[in-house]
Order: C-alpha cells, then sequence, then structure tokens
C-alpha cells in the first residue's frame, strides 16, 4: 500500500458500532504486538476493571499534534477523569493530590522514555472549616477570593540532563461550576495558559472531553440493528487535562528534529505504593504505574479482560514480552465479530499491517505498507539494534499542520492525522474500523463500513489557539449533551462534508445487515 498523496471529496466514516470495534482492533494489534504479561495504552475511559474504580488516574485520551499556529512546536495534551457531570457539585472534579501525571517521549525507539513530563498537584483550601461551597461568589479571576477551592501544580521535566522545574506553584483552572459562579470562563481559562522556559506553555483544568463517537456499540454491535447508531455519548461531559507546547527540538532525538523527527508519546498515572494487578496489595514506599495511555482505544478492545489490569502497569519496552496480547494484534478478535454480526469479510491473518501501525510505525523497511511515515528507524540518529515493537502514539514532526484538516487523517490523504499522531479532531473510531477491516493493507477504504459509528466531530467547538481544548460545559444547563444539541466548528463541518466517503454506504446497510462489499480507493 502507498499512502495517498491526496485527499478524497468523498463521504462520511464508518458507522460507530463497527467503528469503534475497529478501534479496538486496530489498538489491539498495536497492543498486543507490543505488549505482555502487562499491558499497554488505550482511549481509556474505564477501560479495565481496577482503573475504573480509580477515576482520578483514569487517563482517558491522549494526543499529539504540530501546532496549527506554531508549526515549530507540538502540542501534547493527557486527558483524566472521564464522564464528568457539569452539575457535578459541591465538590466538583480535582486532579489527585498523591498522584504523578506523565507525558513521555520515546525518540530512540528503545519503548522507553527519554523524556518525561511530571505534574504534581496541590490542594488548597481558604475556608474550610466555615464553608462547603466550592466558591463563595462570582470567580472572576484565580486569585479571586471568593474560590474557596483552588489547585496550583508543579511541572518538571526529567531528560539526559536530570529532572529540572519548568514551573512552580502554577495555578490549574477550576472546574467550571456554572454561569452564576463563573460569568467569563474563557478568560479564567486564559489565565491559567502559562509560558514554560524555553519557548513553550501549559496548561492544566477543567475541558471538554474532546473524544466522540457512540459508545453504545458495547451493547453488543448495537445488536445487529444500525438505526440505534449516531448518539455522541461523550457529549456534554468534561475531563481534566494536561496540555504542553514545545519547541520540536526538545523533543526530538539529539535535539535535532531536522534529523530525526519521530517520536513516539504515551501517558502514565502513578500512585504511592498503589497496585493494579491485585487490589489487595500491600501498601509501599514507591511509586507505582497504575494507568497507560498512547493509541485510542487499545486496552478497551483489543486487551482480553484477563490482562487488562496487567496492561495498565507496563512499559512499551515490555509490550512485545506479552504473547497473548501480541497475538491479539496479528489475529484481532474485531474483525472475526464484524463479520460474524454484519458480513463484512474479514480481513486474513497474520496482519502485519496493524503490528506496523501501533508497535513499529510505519516505514518501507517496516512491513506491508510502502510507505515512509513515523516509524523511528527513519531517524538518522537511531540505533536500529535498539529499537523494538512497542506501543506507542507515534508523531512524525516533519509532518506539516493540515490547512484543511481530514477527519479520516492518512486514511484521507492528510498525514498529520491519525495515526501519525492524532489530533482533537480526528475521528479515530472511524479510522481503526477501516484499517482494522482492511484499508490499511489494501488502500483502500471499506465502502460497506463508510458510515461508521455516524457520530464525525465534537460536540463542542474546539479553540484555535493553546490549548485548543474546547471549554468545559457548564453547570447551568448549556452543555450538548443536556441540551440534546450538537455544534460544530465550520472547520470541522468542512473537515467532515470533505472527507464523507461515498453515499452507498447507508444503502448497502440494509435490513438486519449488511447486503454487500465493496471497496473504493483511498485517494
Amino acid at each position: 500500500m502507498k499512502l495517498p498523496a491526496a485527499r478524497p471529496r468523498s463521504r462520511r466514516t464508518v458507522e460507530h458500532a463497527l467503528l469503534t470495534l475497529g478501534a479496538g482492533a486496530l489498538a489491539t494489534g498495536l497492543a498486543a504486538l507490543a505488549l505482555a504479561p502487562a499491558t499497554s495504552v488505550a482511549s481509556s475511559h474505564r477501560e479495565a476493571p481496577l482503573i475504573a474504580g480509580d477515576p482520578r488516574a483514569d487517563n482517558t485520551d491522549v494526543y499529539a499534534f504540530t501546532s496549527p499556529d506554531r508549526a515549530d512546536t507540538v502540542t501534547l495534551v493527557a486527558n483524566w477523569i472521564p464522564f464528568q457531570e457539569p452539575d457535578g457539585g459541591p465538590n466538583f472534579y480535582a486532579f489527585a493530590d498523591d498522584a504523578r501525571y506523565h507525558i513521555k517521549i520515546d525518540n530512540t525507539g528503545d519503548g522507553k522514555a527519554d523524556v518525561t513530563y511530571t505534574w504534581r498537584f496541590r490542594n488548597q483550601i481558604k475556608d474550610a472549616d466555615g464553608q462547603f461551597l466550592y466558591n463563595t461568589g462570582p470567580v472572576r479571576s484565580l486569585k479571586d477570593p471568593n474560590l474557596n477551592f483552588r489547585q496550583v501544580y508543579d511541572l518538571t521535566v526529567t531528560d539526559a540532563r536530570g529532572t529540572r522545574t519548568l514551573l512552580r506553584g502554577a495555578p490549574a483552572a477550576p472546574s467550571r461550576t456554572g454561569q452564576a459562579s463563573m460569568p467569563d470562563y474563557a478568560s479564567l481559562r486564559n489565565q491559567a495558559v502559562r509560558s514554560v522556559p524555553g519557548g513553550g506553555q501549559a496548561f492544566a483544568g477543567q475541558a471538554e472531553d474532546p473524544f466522540f463517537g457512540d459508545l453504545r456499540i458495547f451493547d453488543l454491535l448495537y445488536g445487529g440493528d444500525l438505526s440505534k447508531r449516531g448518539k455522541d455519548t461523550l457529549a456534554g461531559y468534561n475531563v481534566n487535562s494536561v496540555a504542553l507546547q514545545v519547541p520540536k527540538k526538545q523533543l526530538a532525538l539529539k535535539g535535532d528534529a531536522a534529523r530525526n523527527p519521530v517520536i513516539g508519546v504515551w501517558s502514565t498515572t502513578e500512585r504511592r505504593g498503589a497496585g493494579v494487578t491485585d487490589s489487595r496489595a500491600k501498601q509501599g514506599a514507591g511509586w507505582r504505574q497504575v494507568s497507560r495511555l498512547g493509541n485510542p482505544l487499545v486496552n478497551e478492545v483489543v486487551v482480553p479482560l484477563k490482562y487488562k489490569d496487567a496492561f495498565n502497569t507496563i512499559s512499551p519496552d515490555q509490550d512485545r514480552t506479552v504473547k497473548p496480547v501480541v497475538d491479539k494484534v496479528y489475529d484481532p478478535i474485531l474483525p472475526k465479530l464484524v463479520n460474524k454480526v454484519y458480513g463484512v469479510p474479514a480481513p486474513k491473518a497474520p496482519r502485519n499491517d496493524i503490528a506496523e501501525i501501533y508497535l513499529t510505525g510505519v516505514c518501507k523497511a517496516c512491513g506491508p505498507v510502502k510507505a515512509d511515515l513515523n516509524a523511528h528507524r527513519l531517524n538518522k540518529d537511531a540505533l536500529p539494534r535498539q529499537i523494538v515493537p512497542a506501543e506507542e502514539l507515534r508523531l512524525n514532526m516533519a509532518v506539516p499542520p493540515a490547512e484543511d484538516p481530514e477527519r479520516l487523517g492518512v486514511l484521507a490523504g492528510d498525514l498529520g492525522g491519525f495515526p501519525n499522531g492524532r489530533r482533537l479532531g480526528d475521528d479515530v473510531i472511524d479510522i481503526s474500523l477501516q484499517a482494522v477491516m482492511g484499508a490499511a493493507q489494501t488502500g483502500e477504504l471499506v465502502e460497506a463500513l463508510e458510515d461508521g459509528d455516524e457520530v464525525d466531530a465534537n460536540d463542542a467547538e474546539f479553540s484555535s489557539s493553546f490549548p485548543y481544548l474546547a471549554l468545559p460545559h457548564g453547570g447551568d444547563g448549556d452543555g450538548a449533551r443536556a441540551a440534546g444539541v450538537v455544534e460544530r466548528s465550520s472547520a470541522e463541518l468542512q473537515a467532515s462534508s470533505s472527507v464523507a466517503l461515498g453515499a452507498a454506504g447507508v444503502a448497502m446497510l440494509g435490513a438486519g445487515g449488511l447486503s454487500k462489499y465493496r471497496r473504493r480507493p483511498v485517494a
């Protein structure tokens, strides 16, 4: 397969049921191939049994992309605490003050972090004895005395030079408690954006959840009834986010983004003395990893139940040692399930194309996808003998941001999108479904699945400047979920329509199943 050079102007993407499954399978291929007795990353809204009971440590999504308005920088985003109700008072949502939140960068390809950014949060309560309120009056600034509860954080970076503090006591944006309490929340968000030494920017605080899709697919793939798809399950919910914008040279191997443009990205959460493999584990003094996330939907859809908790505890360099998960990458579960429920032919195993996407990155020497995109082998100073299969979200920083982003990313000819990194507007469910059902190896979209889950864009408008995330829904009923309204920016609408993939998809999803299976060129 050759990566497309131009974007198609077809219809919309893969149906939601098949989409979510596909994303899982695609993630599975990557995760499985890279995993062993423990597992890897995922678009992880409550993706494993133990972490589901610890939402403040639960990674939900990771994003890495060249900044659209600052092309010499990369923006990294990681989210925690899924399914936040806007009306979540009186305590609302705070980062854990007994955890460490990390975003990690591998620029050598050995599956180990070469650069680690760490956030540690502290709580500050003005009146803990005489008040129960989050705020005691309208809040117009982060220093407003009416803000009774606030959080500050320290941001450090660890690399070959050691550990250095970039920010100390920086304020986090508060939870949005409503219009009466925070009449100008956008101003509070702007005040929480801080400059970082070396030319970057940092943000921490609440944001609208940028992940979109119809998660009712977990109801037995809609029970075979595709008329039930099309509802954004995440609409109206918020998350807690950390975002960092840094010059590319600070992430690249040997500081040279021109010679070594490829990086691998993932996030983790650590708790002191906590373990996820056994809830009765004896508490110790050391820090233990309890959550990990790189590519979306890996742990949710790819990793078998037996290995989900362990998956959250290991580093990418261990992935290749987990044979039961690796096996599911080369022979994923999802295509077989889609075939059983909807009759769409499943590609034959072994799925070397899926393994390439998730475990090695895409390059001509890596596998069946005959294109150079985002494998660590493309870094001129990387040592081939050190490169190992590892589940990471890989980004080629040399690919410029697209002027007109396509929601299907690389499959639509937009090389700046998933699986080359991940932007906020990338439709990872539809992309993953197409890939797991064969689009990555044939170079053609699976036309029978082109409607996907019929959730093609986020329910809120993203910002045009750092941290790019949409403002969180407030506690006054303004959320898209509460109002039953889906909003899209003009750019999203344009991307959605320009990427739409073919009118025949809906007609082909006949009563009770798919009556026809056809393929169409990606570009």
